[in-house]
């Protein structure tokens, strides 16, 4: 994914599926300068971690 279409995912009032490496992840942060996001994995809001933007893909 790119920085672009994460903050449009992370700003947008819908839902979007994202995944990282086939784990379903809540974007809760993009800094847009480093390409980095933080997100949140699973269900668990204390299990954030913070990745490169590039390692993220958008779900169907």
């Amino acid at each position: 994914m790119d920085v672009q279409r994460a903050v449009e995912i992370f700003e947008s009032k819908d839902t979007y599926k994202v995944n990282l490496e086939g784990e379903p992840v809540w974007i809760e942060h993009v800094d847009q300068q480093n390409g980095m996001a933080t997100v949140q994995v699973g269900s668990r809001p204390t299990n954030t971690q913070t990745v490169k933007v590039d390692r993220l893909e958008e779900g169907e």
